[in-house]
């Protein structure tokens, strides 16, 4: 059953009419245009999926949009501001923290949330973070260099 869900997107509000069942990141895909939030697996296990609500990593596969009425929903197309990377996102770039770019979008959004806790970050607190986000490329050893030189450089919200 359709109904109006209410909630700011990016820092910008927006209302979506349809069943408040279907999954955030189909929504933000299919309805919003919004692609850079990924689907990998669609059952909240790859962590592609990753956005912030209310500053707190979730799996956007698994997240009804109804529970984000009222709510702040991030996703990687927010990030960047007057047309400056976010520190997370250039550092990505410096590192060279990605070959294919599927996972890219919930490692960044993912290592956010974790400079928000904990802005200064040592290598194995960034691994436990992101242990849930899977890479297939293998570029895992560059996106924890990639995390804790933004940590260095203000990466947190």
């Amino acid at each position: 059953m359709a109904k109006t869900v209410s909630f700011t997107l990016n820092g910008n509000k927006v209302s979506v009419e349809t069943d408040g069942t279907r999954m955030l990141a189909y929504v933000l895909r299919s309805d919003l245009g919004l692609t850079g939030t990924k689907i990998g697996c669609g059952e909240g296990l790859c962590g592609a999926c990753t956005v912030l609500l209310d500053g707190e990593a979730v799996r956007s596969c698994s997240t009804p949009l109804e529970s984000v009425a009222g709510r702040s929903v991030l996703t990687i197309e927010g990030l960047e501001r007057n047309g400056a990377l976010h520190p997370v996102q250039q550092a990505f770039l410096s590192h060279s923290a990605y070959q294919c770019g599927f996972c890219t979008p919930g490692m960044i959004l993912g290592a956010c949330a974790l400079l928000k806790k904990t802005p200064h970050p040592d290598r194995r607190q960034v691994a436990e973070a992101l242990e849930g986000n899977l890479c297939r490329c293998g570029t895992h050893v560059r996106i924890l260099a990639a995390v804790q030189e933004a940590a260095g450089k203000g990466g947190a919200l």
